[in-house]
């Protein structure tokens, strides 16, 4: 049966998501680039792409609201879009507006809400269930006072829109939390306040169909996103043995998760942790995306799966109402390592471990993706690595107040 060709729109103020572009043109469709005019000669998938539109960022990095409802609105009046899609965690709600006032089908404002609002993420799944760390708004000052005087310091001040652990900030005392609240001034409404839960950090990477989950990976941090953020550390995850009991239990909660939340087409990313105290799982955080940081690139080795390629055809199958079907999975273990470097184009070759299989080409980062049935000895050389890269490699920059760009 021929396929029905459809106009695919994919939006990103970051150059990213090219596989998603070339599987969407693979499916037969046509697809659409709009993007930030500074990344018109970025090296997209221009064969690709049939046709590519630009915005202007403002001095913070953003695009004028007005202008890209009627930028389109314009184009629209040719080119009658089937898809919306936000190739990244930053354009997630815009794209969900866009859908919701041109009535083009997929995630609305309410259920993108939970994918990009922390605030939003806690309240509904602690509604639903779900186990999350203490927590409370910074809207009312008796809420934050009742906060800081029952729940054990250190906490956490996090921004509710922000990506990974930007603008994070730990509090060891109440003083200090007011300090840093009446820093923040008229943005305090911005953040929330959470309990610091020291523990292992987990991610699962998974595509979701029809509202089921039909592929998911777990992995773990060997250093927390905190850490690497805020302490200067080299990134690192790995990973886990398929059905231990890690494997199981977060393969469930992110079942639970993807549930309650509402999802029903997409890739996403995300994150829980193993609380030290008391040995349980909590979930801390979600995105409608693929996980950045290269991680996808580490589930593919591990697991045949290229995410954003996948997701392209779950997008597209569910306009069409055609059955999506998941490729053989893979059942290797793969671990990463990234890091900036001192030096611009870092010399890798002195690696030369057959279990590496692929090496980041990116100026002042190293990176490494080690490949191998044998999850011990990935993480091994990940260790070993580690050392070699801090000596002999490693840079640090301090922790962004606020992230604007990936």
């Amino acid at each position: 049966m021929a396929m029905t060709p459809l106009n695919v729109l994919c939006i990103s103020r970051f150059f990213k998501g090219g596989d998603f572009i070339k599987s969407a043109k693979a499916e037969g469709n046509q697809v659409f680039l709009l993007t930030s005019k500074k990344l018109e000669h970025d090296p997209w998938p221009w064969d690709s792409i049939d046709e590519a539109f630009y915005m202007v960022e403002d001095e913070h990095g953003y695009w004028n609201h007005d202008h890209l409802v009627g930028g389109l609105a314009h184009k629209m009046a040719d080119t009658k879009f089937d898809l919306f899609v936000a190739l990244d965690d930053f354009d997630v709600e815009h794209v969900a507006f866009l859908r919701e006032y041109f009535r083009i089908p997929g995630m609305g404002e309410s259920t993108a809400r939970y994918f990009r609002d922390k605030l939003a993420m806690r309240i509904k799944a602690e509604t639903e269930g779900v186990s999350v760390p203490k927590f409370t708004a910074l809207f009312n000052d008796n809420d934050i006072n009742d906060f800081a005087d029952h729940v054990p310091a250190p906490w956490l001040v996090k921004p509710r829109m922000q990506a990974s652990a930007a603008g994070i900030k730990k509090i060891h005392n109440k003083e200090q939390l007011w300090q840093h609240l009446n820093h923040l001034g008229g943005e305090r409404h911005e953040y929330l306040l959470e309990k610091f839960a020291p523990g292992a950090v987990y991610h699962v990477d998974s595509l979701t169909t029809d509202g089921k989950v039909v592929f998911s990976r777990v992995s773990q941090y060997l250093d927390t996103p905190f850490e690497v953020a805020h302490g200067g550390g080299i990134f690192r995850s790995h990973t886990l043995e398929l059905g231990s009991e890690e494997d199981v239990a977060l393969q469930k909660l992110n079942v639970d998760v993807m549930r309650a939340f509402g999802m029903q087409y997409s890739a996403s990313h995300s994150e829980f942790i193993k609380c030290n105290e008391d040995g349980k799982y909590y979930f801390l955080e979600t995105a409608s995306r693929v996980g950045g940081a290269n991680l996808a690139e580490m589930v593919e080795f591990a697991s045949g799966i290229n995410l954003w390629a996948e997701w392209a055809k779950i997008e597209t199958a569910a306009v069409r109402k055609e059955p999506y079907k998941l490729p053989k999975v893979k059942k290797d273990h793969a671990g990463i390592i990234v890091s900036l470097s001192r030096f611009e184009q870092p010399d890798t070759s002195s690696f030369e471990d057959k279990e590496i299989v692929w090496r980041m080409n990116k100026d002042h980062h190293i990176g490494l993706i080690l490949l191998s049935k044998n999850r011990d000895k990935n993480l091994q050389l990940l260790d070993k690595y580690a050392e070699r890269v801090k000596n002999e490699f490693h840079a640090s920059l301090p922790a962004k107040e606020k992230l604007v760009g990936q």
